[in-house]
């Protein structure tokens, strides 16, 4: 770039910096206008601190700040002056419930208190001896800088600044109007306002930050809930894959064979099974192709992958299992014991393995119990653990073991319940279905909160 160019450059930027400034000091009206012509309602905020003070201490503070302020006002007159009290009392008064004002209408009362600041000072100017603080004394002073910390609490720090920024102008304007010297008290007047302000802004925004980070984390844990019930959907569907395929592939068997068992099939028949057949084949092949996507998800080797999906024949593995780690385990099964359908099985099985893991995890040195009762339409699955005998070590992570539970009895239209026994142990019961329809896919999704 030329040295032209940049002086061309240097000498527009010079040029529209007035025109910039301009623009910004008209713009000053209204965002004053904006952000304190109001008289709109803002309580106090839920604090720790701020919810053990009761408006009463307010109350006693703001009148023992009048009366102290007052009390500076009858030092004794300068000669020739009189003094009325009964007018100066109303102004003192009224600033005063300027504090009371602001628990509830911070803005409104920061007007009130200013203006009482300003009328006081005009009328004791030409009364107050020089000794004496001016133009506000040290209860004034005390009374706004409560009035501006109350604000400060509840307003953006924008305009707790333009407000303060607004008194000390106030302040300076009149003490420049004074009639003859004071003992200056704007340093006390700008320190205190200043700390008020800078204080209050800091708290609030503490409790702005603690809003925020609450919000956060109950978002964070919906939306780990939300995943969490996606995963186990998804392994519960990883699982079923086998035992739907299997159900396909003997549809298809079944209707490939059924003519060759009939003597003299039609043609009808024969086009008949040839179309089961055929539409068996290709949702077949259309379950696999969707539900190997959620197989290429699982990270487990091949072998594991198809190896077939457990039943309650193997429910006394399991137990073994289980008892092998330390762990005493009764088993009842009441009622016909009989084989149900795959899911069911599947479902009942993975509920009692979850189960015993958690008493595993979270009951150490407890016994367990597991109940299967066969029913004409169903099966109830109970685990029950008595307390444990010592603390449970920290769990890694959040389990999610009841979420996993409750979508496979809802699967199958069950129900599930949980929760603690009077002796201080658990109980996971499951009421699992035999004929109940599948469930609607638009259905609404609940995440209930995790073990």
């Amino acid at each position: 770039m030329t040295g032209d160019k940049v002086a061309d450059r240097l000498a527009g930027g010079l040029r529209t910096l007035p025109r910039t400034s301009g623009e910004a000091l008209r713009a000053v009206p209204g965002i004053l206008r904006e952000d304190l012509w109001t008289v709109a309602r803002d309580p106090l905020p839920r604090m720790r601190w701020l919810g053990r003070l009761p408006h009463g201490h307010v109350v006693l503070f703001a009148v023992l700040m009048a009366w102290l302020s007052m009390a500076q006002f009858q030092e004794p007159a300068r000669p020739g002056t009189a003094q009325d009290p009964v007018p100066l009392i109303g102004l003192v008064v009224l600033e005063a419930l300027a504090v009371q004002l602001a628990l509830t209408r911070p803005i409104p009362a920061w007007w009130l208190s200013t203006a009482m600041l300003l009328v006081t000072a005009l009328d004791v100017d030409d009364r107050l001896p020089a000794y004496v603080l001016y133009p506000w004394n040290y209860g004034q002073i005390a009374l706004h800088t409560t009035v501006l910390f109350l604000l400060a609490l509840r307003v953006r720090p924008r305009i707790a600044a333009e407000a303060l920024v607004l008194t000390l102008l106030v302040g300076a304007v009149t003490a420049a109007l004074a009639s003859h010297p004071h003992d200056d008290g704007l340093d006390e007047a700008i320190t205190a306002f200043t700390t008020a302000v800078v204080v209050g802004a800091a708290l609030r925004a503490r409790r702005v930050a603690r809003t925020r980070l609450v919000e956060q984390e109950e978002l964070t844990a919906e939306e780990r809930a939300r995943r969490t019930l996606l995963e186990e959907r998804n392994r519960i569907a990883r699982e079923l894959h086998d035992v739907v395929a299997h159900h396909m592939s003997v549809i298809s068997i079944q209707a490939q064979v059924a003519p060759h068992l009939a003597e003299n099939p039609s043609d009808e028949l024969k086009e008949n099974l040839a179309g089961i057949r055929q539409n068996a084949v290709e949702a077949l092949a259309e379950l696999r192709r969707v539900l190997g996507v959620l197989r290429s998800e699982d990270a487990l080797a091949d072998g594991a992958r198809h190896a077939p999906q457990p039943t309650l024949d193997r429910l006394d593995e399991l137990v073994g299992t289980v008892r092998g780690t330390g762990i005493t385990i009764l088993t009842d099964v009441t009622g016909e014991r009989r084989a149900l359908p795959p899911g069911v099985e599947l479902s009942a099985f993975r509920i009692v393995q979850e189960a015993l893991s958690n008493v595993m995890r979270h009951a150490p040195g407890a016994e367990a119990r597991v109940e299967l009762g066969y029913q004409r339409h169903g099966l109830t699955v109970r685990v029950v653990n008595t307390a444990p005998d010592r603390p449970a070590p920290p769990s890694p992570g959040a389990g999610h073991g009841l979420l996993g539970m409750r979508e496979r009895a809802a699967m199958l239209g069950g129900e599930l319940t949980t929760g603690p026994t009077p002796d201080g142990g658990y109980e996971v019961i499951a009421v699992l279905p035999t004929d109940h329809p599948a469930p609607s896919a638009a259905a609404p999704e609940t995440a209930e909160d995790p073990v």
